[in-house]
């Protein structure tokens, strides 16, 4: 009894803001494990240690919720951090940090947490809004941002002509797929799994991919040899 009066008088302290994030933790974790037709607000009040009202006096409505549950996934500092390092990188023209920073951080995002696959696949099967809210607010902006980069690329002279969209799609299709193998069946469960570290898979995934973007000629260093020739005839 003594235990309980002390969980209640902590729940009650909380912060708005504290209880919000509560909120939206325990929306996560019911969510990735019912669905969402399998879960209700009244379920995730119960799981939180409050009641109905409190859920909508945070949250308006239920797409105010999967809003927040998106921004609260995609929106760590973590993730701000790796998309200024990308961003720095691709200032720098530094493709195999751009493509390597990116494979790296999607498999180590989903090895440590995969409450945000299972979300999307839920969302994906039973329709819901969630998985369109989180296509326009994360997968098309990154895969602008990829797109945009290797159209760039292409402009300078360092890729070969390729259409932009369909490249950065590739790219995440390819690193996605490994991770929703790891996901799904495991090194240990999987005998044709590939034994590797994320490390080892985002640099080799990265080699692949920009192995077909370059010229050619770029791939043996040839290219570099010819302009060097050419500029003594010159």
């Amino acid at each position: 009894m003594a235990t309980r009066e002390a969980e209640a008088k902590h729940i009650t302290r909380m912060s708005g803001e504290d209880r919000r994030r509560q909120i939206i933790d325990v929306a996560i974790r019911l969510f990735s494990q019912k669905g969402f037709r399998g879960t209700t607000t009244r379920e995730i009040a119960l799981a939180a240690g409050v009641n109905e009202a409190i859920i909508f006096r945070h949250f308006a409505t239920k797409h105010d919720l999967y809003s927040a549950i998106i921004d609260q996934m995609a929106g760590s500092d973590e993730l701000q951090a790796l998309e200024a390092q990308v961003r720095e990188a691709m200032q720098q023209r530094d493709d195999q940090r751009v493509f390597q920073s990116i494979a790296l951080n999607i498999l180590d995002y989903h090895e440590r947490d995969d409450s945000l696959m299972r979300l999307i696949f839920y969302s994906a099967l039973e329709g819901h809004e969630l998985c369109d809210i989180f296509f326009r607010n994360q997968v098309s902006r990154k895969h602008r941002l990829v797109a945009d980069y290797i159209r760039q690329r292409i402009a300078e002279g360092a890729f070969r002509k390729v259409d932009p969209n369909t490249a950065a799609r590739a790219f995440f299709g390819t690193v996605l797929y490994h991770a929703q193998l790891n996901a799904l069946y495991g090194q240990a469960r999987n005998s044709h799994a590939l034994q590797i570290s994320n490390r080892q898979a985002a640099e080799r995934f990265a080699d692949l991919f920009l192995s077909g973007l370059r010229p050619a000629e770029n791939r043996s260093g040839k290219s570099l040899i010819r302009q060097v020739i050419k500029k003594k005839n010159n």
